[in-house]
């Protein structure tokens, strides 16, 4: 045997069980004078291996770049607090403005732009904010917020603010370097990417790391690296113990994080409505009566009127406006029972409504909304959390504990342990990769890729079925199935390749 073959043999556990090199005999097919076929885990098992390797050694870069993004995004949160800490706080006083008051200050000191949303402020020494759209300067996926300290009407700075979660400046700049590097919706790819083969890769570690042969099957074989290993098996059990911890949770971020990709996540979201799991919205359609008295409110077209109560002119319209102000809205969703934080957006056009949600995603969740007439202050529509369908608050949940906001900071805390588990797994992974590599004669070559003919060794009652599943998967997370496909393709070209250049070496050896 060939020093090369001898030491892919005995390199580890975890070496191939069939070298596919010149001069290995195929003992993966039944026949005379040939090995039974496998069946089970062992039979499954070089085929996961081989998945895992590519997988590993061809998607990892963008594991490790969505691993280090993330680490970044999970400290964000706490790092807002203490950069942005003037524009969110405020000294505590004796008592608020009424919220309309707090508007129109916010209002004199910014007039530029439409008034578009309210958010209250929660909690003694918080400021509330005023969010302004189509402010000159500001893209249109973005806000202008403007800080005011609810005791003095003070303006105490504005920032950009951008998604439901109202994440600022810093915040928003790693979330997007996160999701798609800066590079708009072609950068999505590299995330989506990503997380369509992150499970795939950390479910295939667990299952070689559990059905791995070993004489010492103690839980701590399995759960803790060996210290006294040496080698490429010191950093395999490293890898594998590691790997053991964080495997559920990177295939939750996986699963969280295909919901809203821009592939997956739209088949996600057609398979939701068509099993009647959408998450419901209130509707902001006010009654004919009410919409010829009532529509826009008008309080960003008026700013020196300070009440924002009854009956006001609408510059844009020409006509008489009623309506019934923000502090009587506020009370309306009081009286609906939705607490603090809330936010108050108003209405978009004439005949709809004010529309008051909750906005907490921390546990426990407050997502309840309600809509209500300009004109009257009356509650025309109401949507609970808690009447959501099952998939809809389970997506919720996910997204919330995959972004850090569902637990806080323990939340942040795991995610970002998480995301270095993640690291420290790659750069295992290529080390034990170039630890594989020949150590004669090919001394700058990198590691050897696992056998091929790996699928061969499968059984047909098992190989259809899993087939058909991975076509099922790859229709609906797209980037995994195209990546696959191309793997197969390029695999099988180099198998090819390897073929041709075998078949004269073996001629001249018979002449």
């Amino acid at each position: 045997m060939p020093t090369e073959q001898r030491l892919a043999s005995s390199d580890s556990p975890d070496s191939p069980d069939t070298p596919d090199s010149p001069g290995t005999p195929d003992t993966t097919r039944s026949g005379e004078g040939r090995a039974p076929r496998r069946t089970g885990w062992v039979a499954l098992r070089p085929l996961v291996l081989r998945l895992h390797f590519y997988a590993g050694v061809l998607i990892a870069p963008f594991l490790l770049v969505a691993a280090v993004t993330g680490l970044l995004y999970a400290c964000s949160f706490q790092a807002e607090k203490i950069v942005y800490a003037h524009e969110l706080t405020a000294p505590v006083g004796t008592g608020k403005l009424p919220l309309s008051q707090q508007v129109a200050d916010a209002r004199k000191a910014h007039p530029e732009g439409k008034l578009a949303a309210v958010r209250p402020a929660p909690e003694p020494g918080d400021t509330t904010r005023v969010l302004l759209s189509d402010v000159p300067g500001v893209s249109a996926d973005h806000q202008l917020a403007v800080f005011v300290d609810p005791y003095t009407g003070n303006v105490r700075g504005t920032l950009e603010t951008y998604g439901a979660t109202g994440a600022l400046p810093l915040r928003t700049w790693l979330d997007s370097l996160h999701r798609d590097l800066h590079l708009g919706e072609g950068g999505r790819l590299y995330s989506e990417l990503a997380a369509s083969w992150l499970w795939v890769v950390a479910g295939g570690g667990l299952a070689l790391w559990i059905g791995r042969k070993r004489k010492n099957r103690a839980l701590r074989a399995f759960a803790l690296p060996d210290r006294t290993a040496t080698g490429r098996r010191r950093t395999l059990s490293w890898h594998g113990a590691v790997g053991l911890w964080a495997a559920v949770g990177l295939i939750f971020l996986s699963a969280t994080g295909l919901t809203w990709s821009a592939y997956a996540g739209a088949n996600i979201g057609e398979l939701r409505e068509a099993l009647g799991q959408a998450t419901p919205t209130v509707s902001t359609a006010v009654a004919e009566d009410h919409a010829g008295h009532g529509g826009s409110s008008g309080m960003d077209k008026m700013p020196d009127m300070p009440g924002m109560n009854g009956k006001k002119g609408n510059p844009s319209s020409g006509s008489a406006t009623s309506d019934v102000g923000i502090d009587k809205v506020l009370r309306a969703a009081r009286g609906q029972g939705l607490s603090d934080p809330v936010e108050i957006s108003l209405p978009t056009e004439k005949g709809t409504a004010y529309v008051v949600k909750q906005i907490q995603r921390s546990w426990p969740e407050k997502q309840d909304a309600i809509a209500v007439a300009p004109a009257t202050g009356k509650v025309t529509d109401v949507s609970r959390f808690a009447d959501h369908p099952v998939l809809a608050q389970l997506t919720r949940y996910g997204i919330d504990l995959h972004t850090g906001t569902l637990f806080g900071l323990a939340n942040q805390i795991a995610l970002a342990a998480l995301a270095l588990a993640l690291i420290f797994l790659i750069l295992w992974g290529y080390r034990m990769w170039w630890q594989r590599r020949p150590t004669r004669d090919r001394t700058l070559s990198v590691g050897r890729p696992m056998p091929r003919g790996a699928w061969r060794q499968v059984p047909l009652p098992v190989l259809i079925p899993l087939v058909l599943a991975a076509g099922a998967v790859g229709w609906l997370v797209p980037l995994l199935g195209i990546s696959l496909i191309a793997f197969l393709a390029v695999d099988i070209a180099l198998g090819a390749l390897a073929r041709r250049r075998r078949e004269p070496a073996a001629t001249t050896a018979v002449d």
